[in-house]
């Protein structure tokens, strides 16, 4: 069954490259109106964001009691992103990347899920940080409008939801059962009808929500631990906007720091509210409206966004996909609770 559901994904994989091929050769001939030299820089800096992504997971588990190698972390966190652009779950089927190999290396699937939970709250926390200078730029040279506000709503409800989240299963895990629970009984409410059975149990659910506890009574009594990991997630912000900047240099447009935070943070906030997968047409869109309201010219603003997205979405997913490809052949760690 596990088989199976690898070749599904790579099948999905390969159906959304061809779905989206005129896309990649239009981002190709704009890559190739560049300067090479700080384009390939921008890749590189793009493989080492992938190296923080999987630190930043490593520092989780390591907060949580639980560890693994940053290789095997970081091919992880690869084929979780490859997962969640051709099967869009709201980030699910990356997390159940993470929780299949955890069965398999005997790890425990509550305190696994409770770091991809962390994980996102840490990511939305630390872009926030950005997102505020950029709101500030907007506001500043008086370009905030309703939807750049809305969604930021949007995203702030989303982080106070994990936060409330984490909040009950340290006060009540069976609270946090209870919601669990009415979490998989919706799910199984839904896939019933394809599968004729029950996918998740309700009773399991319970149980999970004893090891998400037993984690979070964990990090309960050094809270000091998340520090690292945020570190980690603002640091993976600081290299994305890196690599805008190097495409602005690669294509020779006016240099504005402002102008580049505010791009990224409006691109990188409908990535993460937009219904296409990784914000497909939402990013791009966002990214070119923003950059041409600062003196940039529509056209060269569309260059930008365009070979930003070739470097940054593109890239991550061939390496996603040859990353996912190769988990069968992973090597079982020396792993320890």
């Amino acid at each position: 069954m596990r088989r199976f559901l690898i070749a599904v994904a790579l099948l999905l994989g390969i159906l959304f490259v061809i779905g989206h091929f005129t896309e990649m050769q239009s981002i190709w001939d704009t890559l190739k109106k560049g300067n090479w030299r700080f384009i390939s820089l921008a890749g590189l800096v793009e493989l080492l964001w992938l190296i923080n992504l999987g630190a930043t997971y490593q520092a989780i588990y390591h907060a949580l009691g639980i560890h693994d190698r940053l290789k095997r972390l970081t091919l992880l966190a690869s084929a979780a992103n490859f997962t969640n652009v051709v099967a869009p779950s709201g980030g699910f089927s990356g997390m159940a990347v993470f929780i299949s190999e955890a069965r398999k290396t005997n790890l425990p699937s509550g305190k696994v899920t409770l770091a991809g939970i962390l994980f996102l709250l840490l990511d939305y926390a630390a872009f926030l940080c950005v997102l505020t200078l950029g709101l500030f730029v907007l506001f500043r040279r008086n370009d905030l409008n309703a939807p750049e506000i809305i969604a930021s709503l949007i995203l702030f409800c989303l982080a106070l939801g994990l936060t409330i989240m984490i909040y009950i299963g340290m006060r009540s895990p069976l609270s946090l059962g209870k919601i669990l629970a009415w979490m998989a009984r919706n799910i199984n409410r839904i896939i019933r009808p394809f599968l004729h059975r029950a996918y998740l149990s309700e009773k399991r659910a319970f149980d999970f929500s004893n090891e998400v506890a037993e984690g979070l009574s964990v990090l309960r009594k050094n809270p000091r631990n998340l520090f690292i990991p945020f570190l980690h997630t603002l640091l993976n912000k600081i290299l994305l906007v890196f690599i805008l900047f190097l495409i602005f240099v690669a294509f020779k447009a006016p240099l504005s720091i402002g102008t580049i935070i505010a791009g990224w943070s409006m691109g990188y906030l409908f990535m993460i509210i937009s219904p296409t997968p990784a914000g497909i047409g939402f990013v791009e869109g966002a990214m070119t409206l923003t950059i041409s309201s600062f003196y940039v010219s529509l056209s060269t603003a569309t260059i930008l966004s365009l070979a930003y997205r070739g470097v940054t979405f593109w890239i991550q997913l061939l390496i996603g996909f040859l990353a996912f490809r190769s988990l069968e052949n992973l090597i079982k760690p020396n792993l320890t609770n």
